[in-house]
């Protein structure tokens, strides 16, 4: 095989020095340095290389990154889903064009690392089909820097918002490849007939499953046993994630411990972004028990909350920040949650530093992972099927100097 790259003298997260050599966008070996050559080559010098980042969980139509400073308005009386959608769509109407705004956010957070994503998309009665509709189409046009997986997203509801069903259905016909969800009980108030629509579309369309639930304690805990059940009974293990499962944050260890092990035996992966002043899985007992776990950014300066910077390592940090995670092995854990977690549980089965997998790494500024985690390093080499798309947070153009491949 002709190598088109060979990056030399990489830094692996094990601490060995490996020479990666590049053929037709994926990684093709990987030998001790100084063992292989190439036409072309790229020294890394010792530079620490890691997978790029799986942003598990992000919603590109909803961001005001890149439009004006929009003040936060505030609840009226605690956390509720149904009165931060309709602050949601006041804003909304107010908004820079969407196409503007996804470009804007996509491309920070291609900038600090993350080459694999997964944008929730509104698709219900109240947008109808115009966002999945332009959200496909910032997709398209970045489609060889980012890979972008989009989720059929009923921000309304599915039983309350008239026509819902149908339009989730139809988003497969325009480029969605999962189908989502939202608290089927706490919002639509029908755990049954939500789930049906939810997995019937999966079904039907062989896609698969990401539900948005925020739903808490006892009332959490049911909707997460109910689609284990429904994830089993269709044969669907390790096809279906529940994103922010905020109940397993909030009831007593030994329910948490129960339903762990039922989330592990029906493959079902569970997403959190460590949000501020909520509770949230406990990731290390949910690893222990054989959960895939994985991370996401979430909302990005949006009318959920102002926060956000779209770096997967920062994601890491908070994670491990707001777990107690202090010892490397658990540092190691929160990075993995961010990398391999985020793969495993959006089924690339080509990501990753080995031969085979699309050559989508980040060289940074670090000596070791657990120490990058806490740093968080600003200068990065970000590089898409083995060429440099961005460098210290700045995007280059396909026909910047240093590209390759």
């Amino acid at each position: 095989m002709t190598i088109d790259t060979l990056f030399t003298s990489a830094k692996f997260p094990d601490g060995t020095l490996n020479d990666v050599a590049v053929a037709n966008g994926r990684i093709s070996a990987i030998t001790p340095t100084g063992s292989a050559a190439a036409i072309e080559t790229i020294d890394l010098a010792g530079t620490l290389v890691i997978p790029s980042f799986v942003e598990g969980h992000i919603h590109l139509d909803t961001s005001f990154y890149g439009d004006v400073w929009r003040p936060h308005v505030p609840y009226s009386n605690g956390f509720n889903v149904q009165e931060r959608v309709a602050i949601q769509a006041d804003n909304m109407a107010k908004a820079a064009p969407m196409a503007e705004r996804a470009k804007s956010q996509l491309e920070l957070c291609l900038g600090h690392g993350s080459t694999r994503m997964r944008s929730h998309v509104m698709v219900d009665g109240s947008v109808g089909l115009k966002s999945l509709e332009t959200i496909a189409a910032v997709r398209e046009a970045h489609r060889d820097v980012i890979d972008i997986q989009l989720v059929a997203f009923p921000q309304s509801g599915i039983l309350r918002s008239p026509d819902t069903p149908d339009l989730l259905d139809a988003a497969f016909d325009l480029g969605a490849d999962v189908i989502g969800g939202l608290d089927p009980g706490g919002f639509d108030r029908d755990v049954e007939k939500h789930l049906d629509v939810v997995f019937g579309i999966a079904e039907r369309r062989g896609v698969d499953v990401d539900i948005h639930l925020h739903d808490p304690s006892m009332l959490g805990i049911f909707e997460i046993e109910q689609i284990c059940a429904r994830t089993q009974a269709l044969g669907m293990q390790g096809h279906v994630a529940i994103s922010h499962a905020y109940s397993l944050g909030d009831v007593a260890a030994d329910v948490v411990q129960r339903t762990a092990e039922l989330l592990a035996k029906s493959g079902v992966a569970i997403m959190t972004n460590a949000p501020g002043a909520r509770p949230f899985p406990p990731v290390k007992v949910l690893r222990a028990a054989g959960v895939t776990v994985f991370g996401g950014c979430d909302n990005i300066r949006d009318s959920w909350w102002p926060y956000g910077d779209g770096d997967m390592l920062g994601r890491a940090m908070m994670i491990g920040y707001r777990s107690g995670f202090n010892t490397d092995e658990d540092l190691a854990l929160a990075f993995d949650i961010v990398t391999a977690g985020g793969a495993k549980a959006l089924r690339l089965d080509d990501h990753g530093l080995r031969v085979g997998a699309k050559a989508d790494f980040v060289a940074i500024d670090a000596p070791a992972v657990p120490q990058a985690v806490v740093d968080l390093p600003r200068r990065r080499a970000v590089y898409k099927n083995g060429r440099l798309v961005a460098r210290d947070g700045v995007i280059l153009p396909l026909s910047s100097p240093g590209l390759t491949g």
